[in-house]
């Protein structure tokens, strides 16, 4: 078969696919009569968290409708199973809201917008991804009191950007599609050109931007870490930082430390060579468990100090538990023994460029059980967006932002030409996403309603940290 035909063929699979999958069909959510409890779907999640962190977890999805969202991965992912597909699959971020899309350094010091949260990351259909981004931006807008007529344009702009964007990544070679890349360079100057953002609020975007250059492990040891006894220490801020000696005491510390290096052994041998051999120029000085996030709140996480050359040299790594996806109930169990493993692969999968020393392992924690980590630079450049600071242009840009971002991700693993064929070149995706949404955000509000109501009846406990 000619390259021509194979294409042909590929685009024949999408456009097929929308005789058992109209993209109209889309547009569909209305909870089952037999749908999970979502607080039941949380309370099962933090069977395996930390005990005493779980009631944080609680309290900061109760912000508002949004952090609820943020944390409501599991719930959404239920969800999803229930709607329709195309059958058309790529490696999935699998938490794909607006909030897990910023701009990070690459190893050429580039300032790269990009996603960047992989916990769930696992191979699926496209569309759930699509459909947990436009949602996001709907509940996003309706917490900032845009109107629905708004956050409709909202919405169009974003599944649009997903839409054309794909269809132009079918065009391209396989090479460019994985050179595509978005800086923080281009993007400004787009904001600057349509004048998205003026005045006092551009000079304040360059400034954050400015700052999240400089957001690195040096800036991580003054926020962190303090002397003692002529050492750094990670500081004790119970309970979102606490040192390992506060939680086992100074022996049994001491015997983790011993561990810890074995530990540290293996993670080295989950990065290439030379940035193995880079990180055994580091000295590992002290270690603390560090609450995250929102949805990853309650999971084990940590932060540990290097020193290379000298004091003005430090390196701070984040050692995160990686569980098993969400998705895996409905998308399938990962190829992957380890989680961390999952999360490091599909994250270099997805990402244009990613964190010389995204690496993994399996962890002995201080209860004796082996779980899955995955570690990578505490900070290196990262800026995420302020949603409270959004209005109805700005938000449209971003969604637009997202859109493509999530499009290239999908183009890479996934067969750009068939997904694009399926999605055509009208509006009918569009407008499938917009129902969709709306009708999520609903059902958000609702789950949101029902997390509250289990705390005020003492059914959960939640605390603000």
């Amino acid at each position: 078969m000619s390259d021509a035909e194979t294409v042909r063929r590929r685009e024949a699979e999408g456009k097929d696919a929308r005789a058992h999958t109209p993209r109209s069909s889309h547009a569909e959510w209305k909870a089952p009569m037999d749908r999970e409890d979502p607080v039941a779907i949380l309370q099962s999640q933090a069977e395996s968290r930390v005990p005493e962190l779980v009631p944080i977890r609680y309290g900061r999805m109760l912000v508002f409708p949004f952090t609820f969202y943020r944390g409501a991965a599991a719930i959404m992912a239920a969800d999803l199973a229930q709607t329709p597909a195309s059958g058309l699959r790529v490696q999935l971020c699998g938490d794909a809201h607006l909030s897990n899309f910023g701009i990070f350094a690459s190893p050429e010091r580039e300032m790269l917008f990009d996603i960047n949260d992989f916990d769930e990351t696992l191979p699926g259909p496209w569309e759930w991804d699509v459909k947990r981004l436009a949602a996001s931006l709907c509940v996003a807008g309706r917490d900032r009191n845009l109107s629905k007529q708004e956050i409709a344009d909202v919405l169009v702009w974003t599944a649009q950007s997903y839409r054309q964007s794909m269809r132009g990544f079918a065009q391209m070679s396989n090479l460019d599609v994985w050179y595509a890349s978005l800086n923080a360079q281009d993007i400004m100057g787009v904001v600057r050109a349509q004048q998205l953002v003026k005045g006092k609020r551009l000079q304040q975007m360059e400034k954050r931007l400015g700052k999240a250059r400089a957001k690195n492990s040096t800036r991580a040891v003054l926020k962190l870490t303090e002397a003692v006894d002529g050492q750094l220490r990670f500081v004790s801020e119970p309970p979102l930082v606490v040192p390992l000696q506060e939680l086992l005491g100074q022996a049994e510390s001491e015997q983790l430390r011993e561990r810890l290096e074995v530990m540290l052994t293996d993670y080295r041998s989950s990065l290439t060579d030379e940035y193995g051999v880079l990180l055994s120029d580091y000295t590992f000085q002290s270690i603390a468990r560090k609450v995250v996030g929102v949805g990853s709140v309650g999971t084990r996480a940590w932060v540990l100090l290097f020193m290379g050359r000298d004091e003005q040299d430090p390196l701070v790594l984040q050692a995160k538990e990686a569980q098993a996806s969400v998705l895996e109930p409905y998308a399938g169990a990962s190829q992957y023994a380890n989680h961390g493993q999952r999360v490091v692969e599909g994250q270099r999968l997805m990402q244009a460029a990613g964190d010389i020393l995204l690496g993994w392992l399996p962890a002995i924690g201080i209860d004796e059980v082996t779980r899955d980590f995955y570690v990578r630079q505490l900070w290196d450049g990262k800026l995420s967006v302020e949603i409270e600071t959004m209005d109805h242009p700005m938000l449209r840009a971003y969604g637009a932002l997202c859109g493509w971002t999530l499009a290239r991700a999908h183009a890479r693993t996934g067969d750009r030409i068939a997904i694009a064929s399926y999605l055509g070149a009208g509006g009918v995706f569009d407008q499938a996403i917009v129902d969709f949404s709306e009708a999520y955000a609903d059902q958000n509000e609702r789950d949101y309603d029902a997390l509250l109501e289990a705390v005020k009846s003492g059914r959960v406990q939640a605390e603000s940290a």
